[in-house]
């Protein structure tokens, strides 16, 4: 079973940046990637996909600050985010879906400060 765990999440400042890392314990290269978020006391949404051949997609309310992006050679997909809002304050977590079983990591908190 695949595993994942997220990195680079915590407190920033309105406006400022980080990078989440979503490191997986085999190879995905052939698998969409999803990113998700879940803010306190809401459901979890998407935020960004990314497929196997590299075509990417985000959530219109992340549109032209975030960026997902992968590193096949380290089982690693990247969530650039910039221009940070206290609105983008959630747990990010990275999913996949392999043999029909979804797999999820246990999140990293991002924390926008105003």
């Amino acid at each position: 079973q695949v595993q994942l765990v997220e990195s680079g999440g915590g407190l920033v400042q309105v406006g400022g940046s980080l990078r989440l890392s979503c490191a997986a314990s085999e190879s995905i290269r052939f698998n969409t990637i999803y990113w998700y978020r879940q803010a306190p006391g809401k459901q979890r949404d998407l935020v960004a996909t990314i497929t196997s051949g590299g075509s990417t997609a985000v959530v219109d309310s992340v549109k032209g600050r975030f960026t997902i992006s992968r590193d096949n050679a380290k089982n690693t997909v990247y969530l650039q985010m910039n221009s940070l809002k206290p609105e983008d304050t959630a747990v990010y977590y990275c999913n996949l879906v392999q043999n029909f079983k979804a797999y999820w990591g246990n999140g990293t908190p991002v924390t926008v400060s105003s």
